[in-house]
C-alpha cells in the first residue's frame, strides 16, 4: 500500500510497489541499488522505503536500456552527472507488450500514453493531465459564456 509522506508531493513504496510502479524484478532493483545505480532506500531493514526520486531513476535506467545502453554505459552516463539524448526507442514488433496509461479527462475525451516512450517522468504524466483537465474546463467555460451570450 502507498504511503503519502507529510510532503504532498513525496510519496513512499514499498520495494513491491516500486517494482510493481518500474516494471523491474525486486531482485533487479536491488541489484541497481547495490552497483549504485540507483540510491539506497530510506531507512533501515523492514522500514526502509523508496520515494518519488527513486522511481524515476529506475524509470530512467530502464527507458536508456530499452533505447540500447548497457547499465556501463548508463553508469558512465549518471557518474558524468550530464544528461544524454536518447536514439529514440526500439520499433514494436509483434509480440510487444507495452503498459499504457489511459486517462480519462471527461466522458468522451480520453488520452493515451505510454510515458516511457513519450520521455516522460511520473511527475511529467500527472502535470500533463493536470494541464489537459484545466485546458479543457477552460474551454467548457469559454463555450458557456460565448452561448449566454
Amino acid at each position: 500500500m502507498m504511503r503519502v509522506m507529510n510532503d504532498t508531493s513525496t510519496s513512499s513504496y514499498s520495494i513491491d510497489e516500486l517494482a510493481t510502479l518500474t516494471e523491474l524484478p525486486r531482485r533487479t532493483v536491488r541489484y541497481y541499488i547495490q552497483q549504485g545505480l540507483v540510491d539506497r532506500p530510506v531507512g533501515e531493514k523492514r522500514s526502509a522505503y523508496y520515494t518519488t526520486a527513486h522511481l524515476e531513476q529506475l524509470l530512467t535506467i530502464r527507458k536508456w536500456q530499452q533505447a540500447g545502453l548497457s547499465l556501463d554505459r548508463i553508469r558512465e552516463i549518471l557518474a558524468s552527472g550530464k544528461g544524454v539524448v536518447l536514439p529514440p526507442p526500439r520499433p514494436r514488433g509483434a509480440g510487444t507488450v507495452e503498459v499504457w496509461s489511459h486517462l480519462v479527462v471527461s466522458d468522451g475525451l480520453e488520452i493515451t500514453l505510454e510515458p516511457s516512450r513519450a520521455g516522460l517522468s511520473p511527475e511529467q504524466v500527472r502535470n500533463f493531465f493536470r494541464s489537459v483537465t484545466a485546458l479543457y474546463e477552460q474551454l467548457k467555460q469559454e463555450a458557456q459564456d460565448y452561448d449566454n451570450e
